[in-house]
């Protein structure tokens, strides 16, 4: 489907706040403006692209015009979406990126105000707007999905049961192809070999799970670790920080607006 809500002729910017309970999902669909997705509050879970992200709070998602996506709300989300003319913000294809607290309000106020237009003061207010945009620093929070079928329900299995310690074979039976051939989709598809992209599956579903407030033994289990010191190493290697300072950094909820 496509949605109503975009940069109407005359507006930079037009704006959405909706409330979205836990569990609920926005199926596929497209808009003509870009868009910059940003939950208050919660975590969101888009597919786009052929990609997986994870969105927790104090971060947000830039999808380019005419890109099919969908969302996922593990928990309740407060969301806040600007729809921006195309072209307006220099940036290629979807990414998460970070929003420091002067882009946070700018959103927040954005929101508030409902569109900018062509009047001075709105092109004031966009410029500093669009510079945010562009300048936010992305986040390492996607994961390439296979396109092929059988890769592809291996690949959805393991999203689904982060904490399995699979092994390759009974599932490629399953999923009718041989251990080897698996290997090569991945390469070839995602770029990496199935380890490395499970890893990053886990370190999707640690991110989700440190947002709604999990100790870092429960996470460690809950993505496949016995020893939290293993996944604890895996967490710093993969996103610079250890999970311990990622919750006391971004896992505390924001105010809404």
């Amino acid at each position: 489907m496509r949605q109503l809500f975009e940069a109407l002729p005359g507006q930079f910017v037009s704006s959405l706040s909706y409330e979205y309970p836990a569990g609920w999902q926005v199926p596929a669909h497209a808009h003509e403006s870009d868009q910059l997705i940003y939950g208050v509050s919660g975590i969101m879970q888009v597919t786009a692209a052929n990609a997986l992200w994870v969105v927790p709070p104090q971060f947000a998602l830039w999808i380019p015009g005419n890109t099919v996506h969908a969302i996922r709300m593990p928990g309740a989300v407060s969301m806040r979406t600007l729809y921006l003319r195309r072209g307006l913000v220099a940036k290629i294809g979807c990414g998460a990126m970070g929003v420091p607290p002067l882009l946070r309000e700018l959103i927040l106020e954005t929101t508030r105000i409902g569109q900018l237009t062509r009047k001075q003061a709105d092109r004031a207010f966009c410029s500093v707007l669009v510079t945010q945009i562009e300048r936010a620093p992305p986040l390492p929070t996607q994961l390439t999905m296979p396109r092929d079928p059988r890769a592809r329900h291996i690949a959805e299995w393991t999203l689904a049961n982060p904490e399995a310690a699979v092994t390759l074979a009974p599932q490629c039976r399953r999923a009718g192809v041989s251990v080897r051939t698996l290997q090569r989709i991945f390469r070839r598809e995602v770029g990496v070999e199935f380890e490395a992209w499970r890893r990053q599956a886990r370190i999707l579903k640690a991110v989700e799970l440190l947002v709604s407030g999990c100790t870092i033994k429960e996470v460690s289990h809950a993505v496949g670790y016995r020893q939290p010191t293993t996944f604890v190493g895996m967490f710093r290697r993969s996103l610079g920080m250890t999970p311990k300072a990622w919750a006391i950094r971004f896992a505390q909820p924001s105010t809404s607006n």
